[in-house]
């Protein structure tokens, strides 16, 4: 497959599900990933009837539809009651990949406080289990991603941000359904960089990788060649480990997005074209 059909769109809740496959269509994208957690993507609405003709439009047309929940819930959650609710979320989510033929679910592995980081890494973990154990019987993908730093002074932060703690999660979860989604513009921000994450993660589980810019302070998606990103060197190493999969663009507008298409293209490397 042509470099430029393997890079993807992020369209997130821009748009329906319905307009993201047309909108894919008519702009020539192979895959896109929707978030629909609410109006006019409402999880509760997607049943067999509204699914139905979304998955048929796809399978006809080549569109590869992928999922991705909301890093706002918590997947480290561990309170009553709340805890019970991030685990129907998580199996809805899968229920409607189920039903869509969506050929993945990106998922998160939460965030702590700072002072309770060891319980929330365990609850997520063991979550994470139980969701890829229920991916698995449903046959539908998951994929972890790796997320961003936030400051130190900031009480809230996300798991699974370095390497260290990625491997927390795919070392302890063995399931074929849990893949990784590499975001590279996270890498930024860590010392190990875009290079320390693929020496330390098992790059044989790297499904996707999202693809944005960052200048490396702090958590800001940027346009492709705005940031320190060196993406001639990011697509080499990443495609030396024998990665087949796609990216995903995730940066500004949708149109922002065609457009840096094209800019990462001419920076994909000449011999591997």
């Amino acid at each position: 497959m042509d470099i430029k059909d393997r890079i993807g769109v992020d369209i997130g809740r821009r748009l329906s599900v319905e307009d993201a496959v047309q909108w894919a269509l008519d702009n020539d994208v192979t895959y896109i990933d929707c978030q629909i957690d609410l109006e006019p993507n409402a999880l509760e609405s997607f049943n067999d009837a509204r699914c139905g003709p979304i998955r048929e439009t796809c399978a006809s047309n080549g569109i590869h539809l992928g999922l991705h929940t909301l890093s706002a819930v918590n997947i480290a959650e561990m309170s009553p009651f709340v805890r019970d609710a991030v685990d129907a979320y998580l199996k809805a989510y899968i229920d409607a990949a189920r039903r869509l033929n969506a050929e993945w679910v990106e998922v998160h592995a939460g965030y702590h406080f700072t002072s309770d980081i060891d319980m929330r890494m365990s609850t997520g973990r063991d979550r994470l289990k139980r969701i890829s154990d229920y991916a698995e019987e449903q046959g539908v993908k998951l994929l972890l991603e790796n997320l961003n730093w936030e400051p130190e002074h900031a009480e809230v932060k996300y798991l699974a941000h370095t390497v260290e703690e990625c491997r927390y999660y795919f070392d302890a979860i063995k399931s074929p359904a849990l893949s990784w989604v590499f975001t590279v513009n996270h890498a930024t921000l860590v010392p190990e960089g875009i290079a320390g994450f693929l020496d330390g993660m098992p790059t044989d589980r790297m499904a996707v990788v999202r693809l944005a810019d960052n200048h490396g302070k702090y958590e800001d998606h940027m346009y492709p060649g705005e940031g320190i990103i060196d993406f001639t060197d990011m697509f080499e190493r990443i495609e030396a480990t024998g990665f087949k999969g796609h990216y995903m663009s995730a940066y500004g507008s949708l149109d922002d997005m065609l457009r840096g298409r094209d800019y990462l293209v001419a920076r994909y490397p000449e011999e591997r074209r």
